[in-house]
């Protein structure tokens, strides 16, 4: 391994390479190719407190940028994977009603009521913007607490700014307009009230001050201390009042070059020394990638997007595939067109 492999993988916490191959979708946001227009977008985002929306193919990096961010500026991280069973506040709040009954039943013949909030369980945005008040589960400051709420990335937070935090809502399209639409006050205005327990949630004070006096403090205020990033497939549409209240951009199918240019970043974090071999084979891969995506073009098949290439090219690398050859065409069909190759084989 290269010097500056080896530089990477300590100042990153790379794991061991066994642990790489056993977590192939690590989502530890070490590795990132920022375009300088995706990298405005943040900014702006970051500059209006506004939502980032991502909108672009499965594949595309949409889901690995906030991960990447929350390391970049060493922010709190958390992440939401929404489903169509996803109910409108559960980014929010959740609240075990059955459990509470039962409690409620044993307590009431004991002559006495169960504390409400033990029932609370925060979701992700507000130990975002709230985690003081989401370890007490919404109970007012000072309470004494013996049921305190465990930070639910606290491994992954651990180091991290208190004040700061990144939020990944993935696959917000999923969802029905039910829960878009509950989230635009809270995303506009960073507050919201837990009915259970009549409390309301805002966002905390900051901790500690910025380090560098009044002309720091003044700079630092400028920006969000949140970001707040949703990805949409563009399976539903979105409703236009959420979209009014997002920064959008629209992550383009990466070319030919910048498949090589994210491949060197990824190789680099990769088992084992980069090699000029391991280069050439990062170029033949794409430009067969490219090939493939001509002919699947023909057939209306869904295009192997960057994550399909990067899969290739792991491939190709540990067991010596190169492109055109008869293993080379069974990997097409394993990696990059899968069951859609049914209509006819585009290798």
């Amino acid at each position: 391994m290269s010097q500056e492999q080896t530089a990477v993988r300590e100042q990153s916490g790379t794991p061991g390479d066994a642990e790489w191959l056993d977590t192939p979708d690590r989502g530890d946001g070490r590795v990132y190719v920022m375009p300088p227009e995706l990298d405005f977008a943040v900014k702006v985002a970051r500059a209006t407190g506004r939502p980032l929306l991502l909108r672009g193919m499965p594949g595309s990096g949409k889901s690995s940028l906030a991960p990447y961010i929350a390391r970049q500026l060493g922010w709190r991280y958390y992440e939401h994977v929404v489903t169509y069973r996803t109910q409108p506040r559960e980014l929010l709040w959740s609240f075990d009603s059955v459990r509470r009954l039962g409690d409620a039943q044993v307590a009431a013949r004991r002559g006495g009521t169960p504390d409400d909030a033990s029932y609370v369980q925060p979701g992700v945005l507000w130990w975002a913007l709230a985690p003081e008040s989401a370890r007490r589960r919404g109970r007012p400051e000072g309470t004494e607490i013996t049921d305190a709420c465990p930070d639910p990335f606290e491994k992954v937070n651990a180091g991290r700014k208190r004040d700061h935090a990144v939020v990944l809502i993935d696959e917000i399209d999923k969802a029905d307009p039910d829960v878009p639409n509950s989230l635009l006050v809270p995303l506009g205005s960073h507050r919201f009230v837990v009915s259970e327990i009549g409390e309301e949630i805002h966002t905390e004070q900051p901790a500690t001050a910025p380090a560098g006096g009044a002309e720091a403090a003044a700079e630092h205020a400028q920006w969000s201390r949140h970001l707040v990033v949703l990805t949409t497939n563009e399976e539903r549409e979105l409703p236009q009042a959420l979209l009014r209240r997002c920064v959008v951009h629209r992550l383009p199918e990466h070319d030919r070059d910048m498949l090589v240019r994210i491949a060197g970043k990824h190789m680099a974090d990769w088992p084992g020394e980069v090699t000029p071999a391991d280069e050439e084979l990062a170029e033949a891969v794409a430009d067969k990638l490219m090939e493939v995506r001509e002919q699947v073009d023909k057939q209306d098949v869904r295009r192997p997007s960057t994550a399909e290439y990067l899969d290739a090219l792991r491939a190709c690398r540990s067991l010596g595939i190169r492109p055109g050859t008869d293993e080379w065409r069974m990997l097409t069909r394993n990696v990059l067109v899968k069951p859609q190759q049914l209509a006819g084989d585009p290798a």
